[in-house]
């Protein structure tokens, strides 16, 4: 899932290189030994940037594991906000622009995602919210492995407790068949012109119709929508 992530970054995002760090305890790190190593990767030229240590608070991915916050710079080499610890190995790709974000599920970090470009360039806003979709959609998903794996838990008698389901998102007003339709293409990663083609509508009509269905959910963006509609039953 990770190194899709990572994958994904260069392929959506318009990044030259992706790298995702996964938590990992650096004993004599200092500040509690909190810290990441760099697993998964993409795009990359040399290797030195491969399996890094991380500790907490050092370089843009350390400050953003740190912070819990997004962190960019425009331009690495020359930033005077972060350490520069890492200079070999962001010189050894050429890059220059850098952007982290950390996969937050509440108060959790399950990792560090980073979109580097290889060109000194602002991360203006359309770059930053498309690598934090990404990075939420990977987060839940993170946090819906790790309660799979969980011990099941034991009723008084010794046998598995019957699971606790959540319950399904209720709806302001009932879908239309078109809402529901359109709701139903977009769950699976369409586009509004790949849906508008596919039901032989204008892209404006399939736009008003996933407006209209986000707000009788109550969601904000096409992934809360994608969720909503699957715990509500609306969706496989």
């Amino acid at each position: 899932m990770l190194g899709d992530l990572a994958r994904r970054v260069v392929a959506v995002c318009g990044a030259d290189v992706g790298l995702v760090g996964v938590p990992e305890p650096l004993p004599g790190h200092g500040k509690g030994d909190e810290g990441m190593v760099l697993r998964h990767w993409a795009g990359t030229r040399s290797d030195l940037l491969h399996d890094v240590a991380v500790p907490a608070g050092l370089g843009l991915g350390g400050r953003a594991l740190a912070e819990r916050v997004p962190a960019w710079v425009s331009d690495y080499r020359a930033a005077t906000t972060i350490s520069h610890h890492y200079d070999a190995g962001v010189a050894a790709d050429d890059l220059y622009a850098m952007l982290t974000v950390p996969l937050m599920d509440g108060a959790t970090v399950h990792g560090v995602v980073y979109a580097s470009v290889r060109d000194v360039v602002p991360f203006g806003d359309v770059r930053i919210s498309a690598v934090g979709t990404l990075a939420r959609t990977a987060a839940r998903a993170l946090a819906g492995a790790a309660a799979w794996s969980r011990p099941e838990p034991r009723s008084e008698r010794g046998r598995p407790a019957a699971p606790v389901r959540p319950l399904p998102r209720p709806l302001t007003r009932p879908l239309t068949p078109r809402e529901h339709e359109v709701l139903r293409w977009a769950a699976t990663g369409r586009t509004n012109p790949e849906i508008a083609a596919r039901l032989g509508l204008t892209c404006n009509t399939v736009t008003g119709y996933l407006k209209s269905a986000m707000h009788k959910l109550g969601v904000r963006n096409r992934t809360e929508l994608a969720l909503a509609a699957r715990e509500a039953g609306l969706v496989d």
